[in-house]
């Protein structure tokens, strides 16, 4: 009965770590606090946009034009605005958490003397880096919707196409947005878990993580090295635009995809190999 019970028994744990790795990430100061300011930018978007006779022409994200037409588009904007450095700086924080936080803290060694492999914690912790990451595209998403819906209503949604959704329609397609850019994010993210089973000092991590980042944005921006951009993490970041044309434009979205599966295999191997044979000594 026992060596039946195990394949049921080993879901089970393996849900329980993952689900006090949530709680732990959750219960954090910091991060409530980061959700807070990621939440407060749609917030100010929206009042300054309702207060003011619209965006200033050729300023901001094509999106601004249209939140006026309809509440769901301050979601858009607000993520349009936020993925450059919020969203990025949220994950880094996470990912800067996730080993040399503990390890910093002294838990990290009392942790690995459960019974609990090396391998699994490591896929919980990236498992709720991945989850940590959607938590932050949701709240700017919802909190815009909200915002945005509360104060130019719920009215058809103009497509980058021209053509108008049903706000049911809509809804779904802010959803598919929130969904891609939580796989983007979570590239980013294994990258930082890498980054973070290499040091005890999570501030060293999260640096780390954000420079990352900023680098490849500014390397992204530079047209001279465009044989490079379709290697970048962030090249396709912007290519959710695509799933608000009518009909969807997959192909760039896809490679986006592909681009950030790479990355979580290469780097999550990277920080596996680390992490396995450290010597976790705090």
């Amino acid at each position: 009965m026992a060596e039946r019970a195990r394949p049921t028994a080993r879901p089970r744990a393996a849900l329980r770590l993952l689900g006090s790795e949530l709680r732990l990430v959750a219960g954090r100061r910091r991060n409530q606090m980061g959700l807070l300011v990621l939440a407060a930018v749609p917030v100010v978007l929206a009042v300054a946009v309702k207060v003011t006779s619209g965006p200033s022409a050729g300023r901001g994200p094509d999106f601004l034009s249209s939140v006026t037409s309809n509440g769901l588009f301050v979601a858009f904007a607000a993520l349009t605005l936020e993925l450059p450095l919020f969203l990025p700086l949220a994950v880094a924080v996470l990912a800067g958490d996730a080993v040399a936080g503990e390890a910093n803290l002294g838990t990290l060694r009392y942790l690995l003397t459960v019974p609990v492999s090396r391998t699994r914690l490591l896929v919980t912790k990236l498992a709720g880096l991945a989850i940590g990451a959607f938590w932050g595209v949701a709240v700017v998403a919802v909190v815009g919707a909200v915002v945005g819906i509360a104060l130019f209503g719920t009215g058809p949604l103009t497509t980058l196409s021209g053509t108008q959704l049903s706000f049911a329609a809509a809804l779904g397609r802010l959803v598919l947005v929130m969904l891609y850019l939580a796989a983007c994010l979570t590239g980013l993210a294994a990258v930082g878990l890498f980054i973070s089973t290499l040091t005890e000092q999570p501030i060293a991590a999260t640096v780390a993580t954000v420079i990352f980042s900023t680098l490849s944005l500014i390397l992204d921006g530079i047209p001279q090295l465009a044989w490079l951009h379709p290697w970048l993490l962030v090249d396709r970041w912007l290519a959710f635009g695509d799933l608000l044309r009518d009909p969807v434009f997959t192909e760039t979205v896809l490679q986006g995809l592909a681009v950030d599966a790479a990355y979580v295999v290469v780097f999550g191997l990277l920080a596996w190999a680390r992490f396995a044979g450290k010597d976790v000594t705090s």
